[in-house]
């Protein structure tokens, strides 16, 4: 049974997945990281569920990896157990639902690489985030990756090599996050944007998310050439159809999914 992850699914299209080592501050572990791309890939699968809220049990977001089980690995070992705590961020880019990062206190390290990797990410306005790793000797090489596709080359750089905790507006400001909003309306603000969200037609949103991801290493006019093709695919199914045509009558649209 998982004890790490809590999955919540609603009955507004929204689940929830709640990290759940509040006392270690939600710091991966082999097991969370497991359960965590399990929870993952069950709610992405889950017809009920449209968008997912990532969030943390207690005072933090996540304040990284547990190193407690860093000692005694070889260069194997090791590449397998970062690997395997990795695995989630990498997993989020492949999955046809939105994930929402709902951030507060802590996202440091592995963390803050989550909140970066989320597709969006909503943030407590006291919430401090970093790739703190070179201030034990390591470093966040992994993190750094979807850090560096919301922030850019130099400030991606900054944060990894001086590994500072920024304040939640700092991280606005750079591109890292989306919403700052103040910290007891967080739960209730993230709900509402996800609910927003979950409103839209799954299609849509879906093949934006998939497009999005599989354009961005393409070359400019090749990137034009893929989107067009994932419109035109839109544009054949049954919610474009719905939409456009509850448009011109005024109505709300209903959605088929299809």
């Amino acid at each position: 049974m998982a004890e790490n992850v809590i999955v919540d699914v609603g009955e507004d299209f929204i689940g929830e997945i709640t990290l759940n080592r509040a006392d270690s501050l939600n710091t991966f572990t082999l097991d969370l990281a497991s359960e965590l791309d399990a929870a993952f890939l069950q709610l992405d699968a889950d017809p009920s569920v449209r968008v997912v809220i990532l969030k943390g049990a207690g005072k933090a977001f996540c304040a990284g990896i547990d190193v407690g089980d860093f000692f005694g690995k070889s260069t194997m070992a090791y590449r397998e157990w970062i690997a395997s705590m990795e695995t989630p961020l990498v997993t989020i880019s492949r999955m046809k639902k939105p994930v929402i990062a709902q951030v507060h206190g802590v996202a440091a390290a592995n963390g803050a690489g989550l909140v970066a990797a989320a597709d969006l990410a909503i943030v407590a306005d006291n919430a401090r985030m970093g790739l703190t790793a070179i201030n034990v000797g390591l470093n966040c090489v992994g993190p750094v990756i979807p850090v560096t596709r919301s922030v850019g080359r130099k400030r991606a750089m900054e944060l990894l090599l001086y590994g500072e905790l920024i304040k939640a507006p700092a991280a606005l400001d750079m591109g890292l996050i989306n919403k700052v909003v103040p910290a007891d309306d967080l739960a209730v603000e993230a709900r509402r944007w996800a609910a927003v969200l979950a409103a839209k037609s799954p299609v849509a949103v879906q093949i934006a998310k998939s497009a999005f991801y599989s354009a961005a290493d393409l070359s400019y006019d090749k990137a034009f050439d893929y989107m067009n093709e994932a419109f035109a695919r839109l544009c054949s199914s049954e919610d474009a159809k719905e939409g456009v045509s509850a448009f011109l009558e005024k109505r709300q649209p209903t959605w088929r999914e299809k």
